[in-house]
């Protein structure tokens, strides 16, 4: 690792992985971190990436939250990207930080100012904002940062984004290379599915892990698509 680069912006993941630790569509996140080109009466214009990627090809855990974070957009509104531009362009300028999504204390000031100006970008009603300043508490309780407000952990959606759902998966960049384990434990969910799709059944790994069967449950259920 180069001196000075943090583990949390070196390149790590790829879209296909990226996309189904966070639970969106890939065309949407190819979307966000290569931009896409849209007809216009004009011709075809290029609309230009919203999360700036460590590499040509992979994401960053950096990356990683600045997806998350926009995904609660998402979920609440089908909202064009060019609004979603629009909005970032505001945060960036009120804050000049690289990555404002992942690296501002978004859970104060940065969730108002952007639920403002997106707020009023999308015509939404009062009840709206609050609604969608909500959705972004739900999914900013699910980062966990570390003494300087950085992200440290990130805890994704393991079912349907259920708002109610443990914490019981974590992406930490320090732990099995920021792929996702067990929380507590440090098993690797890939290798709990994998050993499951060999046909071990769940009781066998919760004794080989000394693990409680929900937990492996969890851990396989998040990990499915990948080893199909």
């Amino acid at each position: 690792m180069s001196m000075g680069l943090d583990v949390r912006d070196l390149p790590n993941y790829s879209l296909t992985e990226a996309a189904k630790y966070l639970q969106l569509p890939t065309g949407t996140l190819r979307s966000w971190v290569y931009g896409r080109y849209y007809p216009t009466r004009q011709g075809k214009k290029y609309f230009a990436p919203l999360i700036e990627l460590a590499s040509e090809k992979k994401l960053s855990f950096t990356n990683l939250i600045e997806a998350h974070v926009l995904s609660a957009i998402r979920r609440l509104h089908q909202v064009p990207l060019a609004k979603v531009r629009a909005a970032l362009d505001y945060l960036n300028q009120e804050f000049s930080a690289p990555h404002p999504l992942a690296k501002l204390e978004f859970q104060t000031d940065g969730v108002n100012l952007f639920v403002e100006q997106f707020g009023e970008l999308l015509n939404v009603s009062l009840k709206g904002q609050l609604a969608l300043k909500e959705v972004f508490y739900q999914f900013l309780s699910r980062i966990e940062r570390d003494p300087s407000g950085l992200p440290i952990k990130l805890f994704p959606f393991t079912r349907n984004f259920d708002i109610n759902a443990p914490k019981i998966v974590v992406i930490d960049p320090y732990i099995s290379f920021g792929r996702p384990v067990l929380m507590g434990t440090g098993i690797p969910t890939i290798i709990l599915a994998e050993r499951y799709k060999a046909g071990e059944s769940i009781h066998e790994l919760a004794i080989d892990y000394q693990c409680e069967r929900s937990l492996i449950e969890e851990g396989i259920r998040s990990e499915l698509d990948l080893v199909a």
